[in-house]
């Protein structure tokens, strides 16, 4: 719409311009330099009139994408300490295997994300693991990140509210080392209420989604 009125403003004043220079170049050489310093200032003024509403609509749009809203605040409602029961299926069919551990999340950057922080131990081993959970204003999704000590890969997801079943359905992407290429996920995080939580995660590592992993989670 911008361009469109530049271009609308401009043909509009060349045509007044190539008028005026018909009507006083019969008048003399004075007249004609006043005119075109006239026309100059015509323009200029156009052009700061158009910079002027480009940079407000940027400035709005920017505004809008950095301001948290309602998503960032219902995640600031889980910040806090939480322990995790954790179940998982290796393969499908197998028996499940469980552990137990501890998540910290903590909103960070002015409210804008939350960063997890959860430790247990799997298959004897120490396990780490850090998460980046955010709202993207301009997608309007839910972003997820999350890295651990048991890879050197990062798995990506986003994904929307639903109400029907109170939960973020998120969707996205991890390396699967078997292959050496990325496999499609889907996670469930469902919020039971204020002090419960519990996250499912599918993937399609064998060509069909199998649910890989439950957690559930009770506010310390």
């Amino acid at each position: 719409m911008i361009n469109i009125n530049r271009y609308t403003l401009f043909q509009i004043q060349l045509e007044i311009f190539i008028a005026l220079t018909i009507f006083v170049s019969k008048k003399g050489e004075k007249i004609m330099k006043t005119t075109r310093k006239i026309f100059t200032i015509i323009l200029l003024l156009t052009f700061h009139t158009i910079v002027s509403a480009q940079t407000e609509a940027e400035m709005k749009a920017w505004t809008d994408y950095m301001t948290p809203g309602m998503p960032h605040e219902m995640l600031a409602k889980s910040d806090g300490d939480w322990t995790g029961a954790v179940t998982m299926w290796m393969a499908p069919g197998a028996p499940p295997q469980t552990m137990d551990g501890t998540m910290s999340n903590k909103m960070i950057l002015g409210g804008r994300y939350q960063y997890s922080t959860f430790t247990g131990t799997m298959m004897g081993m120490p396990f780490e693991g850090i998460s980046i959970t955010g709202y993207d204003n301009s997608q309007k999704k839910y972003i997820s990140s999350w890295i651990d000590n048991m890879g050197t890969g990062i798995m990506n997801m986003s994904g929307t509210w639903d109400n029907a079943t109170n939960s973020i359905i998120f969707t996205g992407t991890m390396p699967d080392p078997m292959t050496g290429k990325d496999c499609q996920v889907r996670e469930v995080f469902k919020i039971i209420d204020d002090n419960n939580h519990v996250m499912e995660m599918y993937d399609n590592k064998t060509g069909k989604e199998e649910k890989s992993m439950q957690i559930k989670f009770t506010r310390k």
